[in-house]
């Protein structure tokens, strides 16, 4: 049996060897998802890991793209830990609608698109053809407490 055919979003978690952590508190004014009919605007979230700690650096300089590909994962798990916490059920989303992933890169790094396949390789694995979005990859010049990576997101879901 594979990943993909596992019926439920969480089944599919914990065949990857997947947790969700718990939904990241918001780091200043503002909520971590607002629901306007059937989307779910997930605000940017960041790595933070099972242990509390963010993952920083500069990719390009003192972090490695495949550091930050895993960075752009544990992104991706955060963001849908706070889907969950909204919905109640991952297998309430109907599709990934669109994503933005920032880069804390140097101004030379080239590789956004690889960066953030982290978390769009994740939303497939997890969601099947409902994880299949348009997305934009960008290079910014800082994030938030120096994280490695910023990926916001639109869900479509069901009532």
């Amino acid at each position: 049996m594979t990943v993909m055919t596992l019926a439920t979003p969480e089944a599919r978690l914990a065949a990857l060897g997947l947790t969700l952590p718990p939904p990241p508190a918001p780091v200043a004014n503002f909520v971590t998802h607002v629901r306007h009919g059937g989307l779910l605007f997930l605000s940017g979230q960041g790595p933070l890991g099972h242990d509390g700690r963010l993952s920083t650096g500069k990719v390009g300089a003192d972090v490695s793209v495949e550091t930050a590909r895993a960075d752009a994962e544990m992104t991706g798990l955060n963001l849908l830990a706070v889907a969950q916490a909204a919905l109640g059920d991952l297998g309430r989303v109907r599709g990934v609608v669109k994503l933005l992933g920032m880069v804390n890169a140097t101004p030379d790094f080239a590789r956004h698109p690889e960066v953030i396949d982290g978390c769009s390789n994740l939303l497939v694995a997890v969601l099947g053809d409902a994880g299949r979005h348009a997305r934009s990859a960008i290079g910014v010049g800082s994030l938030p407490n120096q994280i490695t990576v910023e990926i916001e997101a639109i869900f479509a879901v069901d009532d």
